[in-house]
């Protein structure tokens, strides 16, 4: 029961914390969930993480294998209640209230710097997940070599994606 209400609480904290999206609350998550209440493995957390990128519908249901990993069915249902609730009525809310504030002159002070906190903390989850998951200089410098072609490039992230692949399993045989 103790670590139900503990998988509750981390949950509805991290929900808040996803202003820029679920990539935003990793860092803490990871913090969370493997440092402090030794739920996870760093490795468990990435592959977990995984899976939700590959599952359909919001990357954050990855929560939910969370729940189900330290708490079973129950613990995945009421994880996924307390991570989604909260968001939802702070975005009612807040959007109830920002249609209020239609005609307020820091309204878009506001939503520049809300751009800026965002990307922030979405930077902050890809270096929190690039620790866990690139594995020495090999590992490195394929990453290294994707992220410059798609930042020089147009091209779609799958192909890279495909070769990035291949190249870990031939060179980490």
């Amino acid at each position: 029961m103790k670590e139900m209400i503990g998988l509750v609480g981390v949950s509805a904290y991290l929900s808040l914390l996803t202003v820029g999206g679920g990539m935003a609350a990793f860092p803490e998550m990871k913090d969370l969930t493997v440092r402090v209440f030794h739920w996870l493995t760093d490795s468990e957390l990435v592959h977990l993480y995984s899976l939700g990128q590959m599952a359909p519908g919001p990357n954050m249901m990855m929560i939910a294998a969370i729940g189900e990993w330290v708490a079973g069915p129950s613990g995945a249902l009421l994880v996924t209640i307390a991570f989604f609730l909260p968001a939802g009525m702070l975005t009612w809310w807040v959007g109830r209230l920002w249609t209020n504030l239609a005609d307020w002159p820091w309204r878009a002070s506001i939503q520049r710097a809300l751009g800026a906190v965002s990307i922030g903390l979405l930077l902050a989850g890809v270096i929190s997940i690039a620790k866990a998951a690139v594995a020495g200089w090999t590992g490195g410098a394929i990453a290294a070599a994707v992220f410059a072609v798609l930042m020089l490039t147009h091209m779609n992230p799958l192909p890279l994606m495909l070769l990035a692949a291949g190249a870990g399993v031939f060179l980490f045989r």
